[in-house]
């Protein structure tokens, strides 16, 4: 199994001091127009930085590591497949999509909950589906946030509740968006403003930035008090698509919008960059994963959890 590490700026070669950064800009541009403590904007097709601005100080997600909980029950569920809702998952605190203890529902309209509506009640009854319980789908969590390139994640909750030891980063939150977006079923739910269930629940994302931004192609946001606000979305114009993400913001839709617009404002260099695993570039580029890498899927995390288990035992 290959996996591709994907690294702060520091773990790769420099350019000399004047060409570095050369789309990064100064604190006083760009950066005193964005309340967001931590930023990062990403080249999808090339894996060049456009901007950053503290992309590696962890903190806490919030319900962008929802991102992960879908992406993982659409890889191990069919979406006819039923889950029954345990009192632990039916009393979990808003968002939610307010689930009956001992009902059951499709994992189709549960992971709409999740992506669309960020349901915490749909995401620990997916997670309880999945691995038996949310301690257990937190770790297959961050197995797979690993294995999609990001470093600096630990996941302790399927739905990004604030949890003691829980943290991601910018930059970790763009590469997981980035290849969450290659499956071709996520990106089709990510486009989703509204759906209604079979469930009867009529779900609107809570991503404005659909309707709101040009060329948005979808995106998850988040909100804990210790996490202030948080996103990660993609976006297209032209044949260029950036990946954006912010943690600790206060205003939001404004902080985003400013990064959108400075990112299509640079010029795209080059085309779609490969890396292989442990090779160094020339740039800030961050690797790309190889097309012939291979990412574990669900069913391969699941198993090492079981054999690490019958290890122990």
């Amino acid at each position: 199994m290959s996996v591709v590490n994907i690294g702060s700026a520091d773990d790769f070669k420099r350019k000399p001091q004047e060409e570095q950064r050369v789309n990064q800009v100064s604190a006083t541009g760009l950066g005193k127009k964005i309340s967001a403590r931590s930023a990062f904007v990403l080249d999808s097709r090339t894996g060049r930085t456009i901007y950053e601005q503290m992309p590696d100080l962890p903190g806490q997600p919030a319900s962008t590591i929802k991102v992960l909980t879908g992406l993982i029950a659409m890889e191990g569920l069919r979406d006819n497949d039923r889950v029954y809702a345990s009192r632990y998952a039916a009393n979990m605190p808003r968002s939610k999509v307010y689930l009956k203890r001992g009902a059951s529902y499709r994992v189709n309209d549960l992971v709409n909950a999740v992506l669309m509506a960020s349901a915490n009640d749909a995401s620990v009854a997916l997670a309880e589906k999945i691995a038996g319980s949310e301690k257990a789908f937190a770790k297959l969590m961050t197995k797979k946030a690993e294995a999609l390139g990001a470093r600096h994640t630990v996941c302790k909750s399927a739905n990004g509740l604030t949890r003691r030891g829980q943290q991601t980063t910018a930059r970790d939150l763009a590469v997981i968006f980035n290849q969450a977006m290659e499956n071709a079923e996520f990106a089709e739910r990510m486009k989703l403003t509204k759906t209604k269930a079979s469930a009867g629940w009529h779900l609107r994302t809570h991503n404005k930035a659909l309707w709101n931004v040009d060329g948005a192609l979808g995106g998850k946001t988040g909100y804990t008090r210790a996490a202030r606000q948080t996103y990660v979305g993609k976006f297209k114009r032209g044949s260029r698509e950036l990946v954006v993400s912010i943690m600790g913001s206060e205003t939001m839709w404004s902080d985003i919008k400013a990064l959108v617009e400075y990112g299509f404002s640079q010029p795209g260099k080059g085309e779609a960059v490969t890396v292989a695993e442990n090779e160094v570039t020339g740039d800030d580029s961050i690797p790309s994963l190889s097309r012939k890498s291979k990412i574990p899927q669900m069913a391969e995390l699941i198993v090492l959890a079981e054999q690490k288990k019958k290890t122990k035992i």
